[in-house]
């Protein structure tokens, strides 16, 4: 296990982006009807920090056990 146990900014920014991703998406479920677009763009948001982790760890903002 690496010694900085995921405090990395690629997994800081990642956390980041998917906690706004949920909370995008549950404030969408809570009107009446359902904010179907704004609960999407919850779920692309998502997506987005798995993708921006990744991409970050690749680039060498990641710890060495991200990337291998």
């Amino acid at each position: 296990m690496a010694d900085n146990h995921g405090s990395t900014p690629a997994a800081w920014t990642a956390v980041v982006i998917a906690l706004i991703a949920f909370v995008v998406g549950g404030i969408a479920l809570v009107f009446s009807p359902i904010n179907w677009v704004m609960f999407w763009i919850g779920v692309a948001l998502l997506v987005v920090s798995g993708i921006a982790g990744k991409v970050m760890s690749a680039m060498g903002v990641g710890s060495d056990a991200e990337r291998g």
